[in-house]
């Protein structure tokens, strides 16, 4: 089989002092730490849609990248699509991928056959990764949102019709995540939202959205799937009025209709930024509630107000993330899935890999740099002791219930004033830190 990229070789890792831009400068896929490489570490993924798919459309031009892949028909395109990627995966030492079904297949003149096109192809990942177990999906899902029949929401529309056809997608979306041993299925609600309450059902389309996560749960463990579902939570785009706008509004559903058992979170950066968030915070979120499960790894541009799905270069925004990570326990069936596309004006072959060394270098930097913040414990240290006061006396007292508002209103008329037991936040100190550690690396 002829090679999609013959000029470039396997992408070798040189260290930082190396020039050589088709080379990692701190991603060293096989360096132990910890016990176990840092591949197992990152677990870095490559975007279907993204990489094999995007050519650079935006709302104001048409693609300026060649992703056709050297095919006109459909069927042969979509087997070039797996036999590029595989040649990217190895040649980036990349061991995960994630799909949308539609990325692998498109659709045609029926359910019916679109089912069919998309069993032969999942056939075909499923041969190449048997030739090559080091390839493994972390997780699948379904586009149930760009086809006109979901114009106003998939599990959310007030056509019954289209919310059993969406549920027809998810399982076959599901019946090839398990055949291709995913141990993660992801929910995002591209249309399950509103743009006014004038013409929506909030209460129902809520109650929907629950059914139809039931049914695929219950659905995938009948089917022997053990793995975990996750929901990403994103607060606009394309709709106004997104109903898992953040991770804590996504953590209020899914204990409203208990759900909790079996999703946890996958979170994205750029998401996170649309919804006036840090990353980080997004993370702390999922981590403090135990629902920490995936990441999709890009960041946005704050000069711009849209999705712009960059590959992440912020050392610092990813330093703060692989600090949750690590404290998390590390990733179990999740990753780092770069849902990410390169800039419209890098729209040659090599962008592709240019960008994802970009990416993978910055998470790797980032997974070095949390490490040795962790391992410094000056942070840790400050937050110890600024919270010192609920480890003995009043604040014991409180934690373990030992006292009602009576108790701590004679506390307090006691004690009189109390603004002589806070102390300073000292958060230039705190950012001054993160830089020292980070910059003597």
């Amino acid at each position: 089989m002829s090679e999609f990229f013959p000029e470039i070789g396997k992408i070798p890792y040189e260290g930082k002092d190396s020039k050589n831009a088709l080379a990692f400068k701190y991603y060293n896929p096989d360096e132990i730490i910890d016990g176990k490489p840092m591949r197992e570490h990152l677990k870095f993924a490559l975007s279907w849609w993204h990489t094999m798919g995007g050519d650079g459309t935006d709302m104001f031009g048409v693609g300026t990248a060649d992703k056709t892949w050297g095919q006109t028909a459909p069927e042969a395109r979509a087997k070039a699509k797996v036999d590029a990627a595989f040649e990217i995966m190895d040649k980036l030492s990349i061991d995960y991928f994630c799909f949308h079904d539609r990325d692998l297949s498109p659709e045609y003149g029926s359910l019916a056959e679109t089912n069919a096109k998309l069993d032969e192809i999942v056939d075909y990942i499923a041969e190449k990764m048997k030739a090559d177990p080091s390839k493994k999906l972390l997780w699948g899902t379904a586009k149930a949102f760009d086809h006109p029949r979901y114009m106003h929401g998939a599990g959310t529309s007030p056509s019954a019709d289209v919310f059993a056809y969406a549920a027809a997608q998810i399982k076959k979306a599901i019946d090839a995540t398990i055949k291709l041993g995913g141990k993660g299925y992801v929910f995002w609600g591209g249309r399950e939202g509103y743009e006014t309450l004038l013409n929506t059902n909030y209460g129902l389309e809520q109650d929907n959205m629950a059914r139809l996560l039931k049914l695929a749960v219950k659905y995938a463990r009948s089917k022997g799937y053990d793995g975990d579902f996750y929901i990403e939570p994103k607060p606009k785009e394309p709709t106004k009025h997104q109903y898992d706008f953040d991770a804590a509004t996504v953590l209020g559903f899914l204990k409203k209709y208990d759900l909790e058992k079996d999703f946890f979170l996958n979170i994205e950066a750029n998401h996170a930024t649309l919804a006036q968030h840090t990353f980080q915070h997004e993370l702390r979120v999922a981590r403090e509630n135990g629902k920490f499960g995936s990441i999709d790894a890009n960041q946005g541009d704050p000069l711009l107000g849209w999705d712009t799905d960059q590959f992440p270069t912020n050392i610092y925004d990813a330093t703060l993330c692989m600090y949750e990570v690590i404290k998390a326990g590390g990733f179990t069936n999740g990753g780092l899935n770069f849902d990410a596309k390169a800039r419209r004006g890098s729209f040659t072959p090599e962008d592709i890999f240019l960008s994802y060394i970009a990416g993978m270098d910055t998470f790797a930097l980032g997974f070095k740099a949390a490490r040795a913040l962790i391992a410094d414990g000056r942070l840790d240290k400050f937050v110890e002791d600024r919270y010192a006061s609920w480890t003995t006396g009043i604040g014991k007292d409180i934690i373990d219930g030992k006292v009602g508002f009576e108790e701590l209103e004679a506390y307090a008329l006691e004690k009189g004033e109390v603004t002589d037991s806070l102390s300073s936040g000292r958060q230039e100190l705190l950012e001054a830190i993160v830089n020292n550690v980070l910059f003597t690396l």
